[in-house]
């Protein structure tokens, strides 16, 4: 059963029924919605498209999505862009309503047109969305070749990252690595029921009776660098509590499974009721 689904589309429904109701008794003197009023309506509707794909999975058929918005104006323009280009984007905004569906599409492209007057068929007065879904071209692999005798193979290292404990009690109040795989959890080394050592989490909170530590599982989550996408993802290792991500007043649930959710500036992470703040320099 796909609880969070559930919640999802009850939550929709509901603020579809307010919003019928609101329509009817808003006078039509009504001033038009600010961009930011905007911005949610442009997620709303891209979250009516996704679809539901069986055994408690949903897939969202696009990867193209076009934005129109009623600009009359230059300066009503520089509005809308402020707003949308200002961290968490309306692309960012719209990735995580659907990572929050687990459906986020390869090669999702958002763009963004103003018009003087709405079209027919608009969904509202003052914004439209239009879908469509192109084939993403692959490129050609590239053709490996062995490297000549005594060269130095180099990979991709990981950003430095840098954990801070913001709720909770751990070994240490800050954290810094530059690992490709970052294991959170409480006790420093977890060991099965024959005394063999299973796991060392790099970040520890201390195995206490505190009401925040005890929601840590010892095997809670983990963050690992994905190279194709130059960013690290945050996964749950089936923890009691759940994970989750803080991003923009926003709550997005971690699902146990190997899709994860990618790290964003200025996320917090939540193991249970425990809270961490992570940051991952840049390249330069």
């Amino acid at each position: 059963m796909d609880i969070l689904a559930r919640a999802r589309d009850l939550e929709t429904k509901l603020a579809r029924t307010v919003d019928r109701a609101a329509a009817r008794v808003m006078p039509a003197t009504a001033g038009p919605r600010e961009p930011l009023e905007i911005a949610h309506a442009v997620v709303d509707l891209v979250e009516k498209e996704v679809q539901p794909a069986g055994r408690g999975r949903h897939l969202f058929p696009f990867n193209r999505i076009k934005v129109l918005v009623v600009s009359p104006s230059r300066h009503a323009q520089a509005r809308f862009d402020a707003t949308f280009a200002v961290e968490p984007t309306l692309t960012q905004r719209i990735q995580t309503r659907l990572e929050t569906a687990g459906c986020v599409p390869a090669g999702l492209a958002v763009s963004i047109e103003y018009v003087p007057v709405a079209g027919q068929g608009w969904n509202a007065p003052d914004v439209h969305v239009e879908f469509d879904r192109v084939d993403v071209i692959k490129p050609e692999p590239e053709v490996e070749t062995a490297p000549e005798p005594g060269a130095t193979v180099v990979e991709e290292q990981p950003p430095a990252v840098e954990i801070e404990i913001a709720t909770g009690v751990a070994e240490q109040s800050k954290y810094e690595f530059q690992f490709p795989r970052i294991d959170l959890g409480r006790c420093t080394h977890v060991r099965d029921r024959r005394n063999q050592l299973v796991r060392t989490n790099h970040v520890a909170f201390a195995d206490t009776d505190d009401a925040v530590n005890r929601t840590v599982s010892r095997r809670h989550a983990h963050l690992e660098y994905i190279a194709t996408e130059r960013a690290f993802r945050v996964y749950d290792d089936g923890s009691e509590q759940g994970t989750a991500v803080a991003r923009g007043g926003r709550t997005i649930a971690v699902p146990p499974g190997a899709r994860g959710v990618r790290v964003q500036p200025g996320d917090e992470i939540l193991l249970g009721n425990a809270r961490l703040r992570v940051r991952v320099a840049s390249r330069v």
